[in-house]
């Protein structure tokens, strides 16, 4: 099969049956990585450029800015290089050293900010900044991935639907939650489509979205420091909250029984399959979104030197569940 660009290729139905991870829940990991730009971010960032095309008429020569901790800013830069179009992301020191280098390689320039936001994050400074430089140049265009919704109408359209299309007898997905985007494309349709779906979201401790206290998290990608707008607490979901320590966990685990990296949103959502094995014992499939593979986090969750600093008696050994 020939694409016209590598932001065609979008893999939308890959599982794979996690047979024994937690005993007695037919679990199974929806695979979003397997594409070019790496992560379920490239369809959000190819929602977002169609809705920046069908609202400005974006194309060669002009700019964009986005706050990225990585997966967004890789998957926009997958589209931009193509289209010769300008790409700044504001990233921060959470943000690993590969996507760094990988967003750095497809032309993009990386802005690090390092102060610390209210929530001990770094988001609302990432927004300050680009704030600022909307100021300062008219002529740059912001996608927000915060707050449009062509963020969440992706996920709407494609993830949640595979899922059905794929176990219509789905019983419970389990996502992990950050700009919120997935969370509510994914509860929009499995409410109208199939409304006895347990949609459950998943946060990482010290993130402010279901405790409202912050702090300090070292793994990016999953949780906020600042609510987002697109984000609606509503009581139409459950939600859990997992220390980071049991995500990296959990990458462990996943690594040396099944062969495969995958991510710290990954590993955050499969401790929360953990954590609620007891309600998921029910006979009905489980999926578990993983967002990302684990390639770039060898520096971090996979280095047994950055392990033994941040979590001790981890190590790089699979968890006994």
């Amino acid at each position: 099969m020939i694409f016209g660009a590598a932001s065609d290729i979008v893999t939308d139905d890959i599982f794979l049956d996690l047979a024994g991870f937690v005993p007695g829940v037919e679990l199974n990991l929806k695979l979003e990585g397997l594409n070019p730009a790496g992560s379920i971010k490239l369809k959000t960032a190819v929602s977002l450029i169609e809705d920046l095309v069908s609202r400005f008429g974006i194309g060669p020569g002009d700019r964009l800015i986005e706050s990225s901790s990585g997966n967004l800013g890789i998957a926009l830069g997958t589209l931009c290089a193509s289209r010769g179009i300008g790409l700044t992301i504001v990233a921060d020191p959470n943000t690993n050293t590969a996507a760094l280098r990988t967003m750095q390689a497809q032309g993009t320039t990386v802005v690090v900010v390092t102060e610390r936001d209210a929530n001990g994050g770094f988001l609302q400074t990432r927004l300050d900044y680009i704030r600022a430089a909307l100021l300062r140049d008219r002529k740059l265009f912001w996608p927000n991935q915060y707050a449009n919704k062509a963020n969440s109408s992706a996920h709407y359209r494609h993830t949640a639907q595979s899922i059905l299309k794929e176990l219509p007898e789905v019983g419970a997905v389990l996502i992990g939650v950050s700009t919120s985007g997935t969370l509510m494309g994914c509860l929009e349709f499995f409410r109208e489509h199939r409304p006895a779906t347990r949609i459950i979201a998943v946060d990482s401790e010290g993130s402010i979205l279901f405790t409202g206290q912050g702090a300090p998290r070292l793994i990016p990608g999953l949780g906020a420091s600042l609510h987002p707008e697109l984000l609606v607490d509503d009581g139409d979901y459950e939600r859990v909250v997992v220390p980071e320590v049991e995500a990296v966990s959990a990458c462990h685990t996943v690594a040396r029984r099944y062969g495969l990296l995958v991510g710290g949103s990954t590993g955050t959502v499969l401790a929360a399959v953990r954590r609620l094995a007891p309600t998921l014992r029910n006979g009905e499939p489980v999926v578990a979104i993983s967002p990302d593979t684990g390639e770039r986090y060898l520096d971090t969750i996979y280095s047994e030197d950055w392990v033994a600093d941040h979590f001790p008696g981890v190590g790089l050994v699979p968890a006994q569940w």
